[in-house]
């Protein structure tokens, strides 16, 4: 995708007409995922709220093809979640936290997923949205997300991750300063 104006957090016309069309043909191709929503209720909302789309476009640059996972039952509004098979490639190779980031002396990885969501105006998975999530799909078969951690778990420098397989959601914990090839965030966005 093309370089946004990310000081406005508004794409310029054209890009944001050519995000739409591709929102749009993932909606259309993946129903299963939000069945009884109408493309046209969704595409209204986006387009009266240009930072929303914004974020999206964040989300589909760095590989999480988002998509329309259901309602949001309090707002009358739409989940986007990101529905890429694996983590999204462009937020992969990263530990968890700030915190984690500087307490590495050496080998640091370039950014945080804590950091990075906040930067993409987006939310980091918590451990049961990744498995509702997962009730739409299989996803990371061959990869992982890092998900929300409980303060408990962080304070004594743990964060979680999930992964899928056997055909089975898996959790598990990791220091949060650990950054792999394969685990990336899976992040969510209510519009």
């Amino acid at each position: 995708m093309k370089k946004t104006n990310s000081a406005k957090r508004e794409l310029p016309m054209k890009q944001a007409q050519e995000l739409l069309e591709l929102l749009k043909a993932r909606f259309e191709k993946n129903m299963k995922r939000h069945k009884g929503i109408e493309w046209s209720k969704v595409q209204e909302k986006l387009e009266a709220d240009a930072e929303k789309l914004w974020s999206l476009n964040e989300m589909e640059a760095t590989g999480g093809e988002p998509d329309v996972i259901g309602p949001d039952k309090k707002t009358g509004g739409y989940i986007f979640c990101d529905c890429s098979a694996e983590s999204p490639k462009g937020r992969r190779s990263i530990c968890y936290d700030r915190e984690a980031l500087d307490s590495r002396k050496e080998h640091k990885p370039a950014n945080n997923a804590i950091e990075m969501a906040a930067a993409m105006n987006i939310e980091i998975l918590t451990e049961e949205q990744y498995r509702e999530l997962q009730q739409l799909g299989e996803f990371d078969l061959k990869t992982s997300s890092w998900v929300k951690t409980p303060p408990g778990i962080r304070e004594l420098g743990g964060a979680l991750f999930c992964d899928r397989r056997y055909n089975t959601v898996f959790v598990y914990h990791n220091g949060a300063e650990s950054y792999y090839a394969a685990r990336g965030f899976r992040g969510s966005l209510k519009v």
